[in-house]
């Protein structure tokens, strides 16, 4: 039977010692080596060829993500196969831009990673459910996220918003509405925190992708 041989990269000695005592009761796993960084892993993946890479993420020197991405510009066909802590999209999908064929936790069971690495082998990819669900809901907040912002605003807010983006003065707006002008400045603040805005310009391209306003009017100077 030949055998899947794996290289383990990870900074911990101790974690790769248990890595390999794990895999040892798998006939058709081999650990054909070691590495503690990212630029050992590569010299290790031209010296040994082996079929499947199991790489940690944080590392001294050089970490898991340029190793990653280094790995498959010399080999596109390298089947690196991310085992981490981290379980959180900002950690997943950089690794997975990088050329990542799988992504599974340091919680997983031995038969789990066993199953990812003979997955990853067959040339398909593979993603530990906690990883799964946090792409999905990282998906549906990018897909959602707009229209949550915008429901968000209170009445109030939205009717600010609208004035400014028509580009009327803070002293006009108190004036339509009644309120203080120091009111004001706090609704356009709440305003901009809510939809992650910082100007006046971005509220009115904002109100404009909205359908609020049709064109921007001339702003003027508070």
């Amino acid at each position: 039977m030949s055998k899947i041989k794996v290289l383990v990269v990870d900074d911990h000695a101790m974690f790769r010692e248990g890595i390999r005592s794990l895999l040892d009761s798998y006939e058709d796993v081999e650990i054909v080596g070691e590495a503690a960084e990212g630029r050992e892993a590569i010299e290790k993946m031209r010296q040994l060829g082996p079929h499947v890479v199991l790489m940690d993420i944080a590392m001294p020197v050089m970490g898991g993500l340029e190793a990653t991405r280094r790995i498959r510009r010399e080999n596109p066909n390298a089947r690196v196969l991310v085992l981490t802590q981290y379980e959180d999209s900002e950690y997943i999908l950089p690794m997975l831009r990088a050329g990542a064929w799988g992504y599974i936790s340091k919680t997983a069971t031995a038969s789990e990673l066993v199953s990812a690495i003979r997955t990853l082998h067959k040339g398909e990819s593979f993603l530990y459910p906690s990883a799964a669900t946090a792409l999905i809901e990282e998906y549906l907040t990018r897909v959602g996220g707009e229209k949550n912002e915008y429901e968000r605003l209170t009445d109030r807010e939205r009717e600010i918003l609208q004035l400014v983006a028509e580009g009327h003065t803070n002293r006009d707006i108190a004036e339509r509405l009644s309120i203080s002008v120091k009111t004001v400045l706090r609704y356009r603040t709440n305003i901009m925190e809510k939809l992650g805005f910082h100007n006046r310009t971005d509220l009115i391209k904002y109100a404009i992708s909205k359908g609020l306003i049709e064109m921007p009017c001339k702003m003027e100077k508070d």
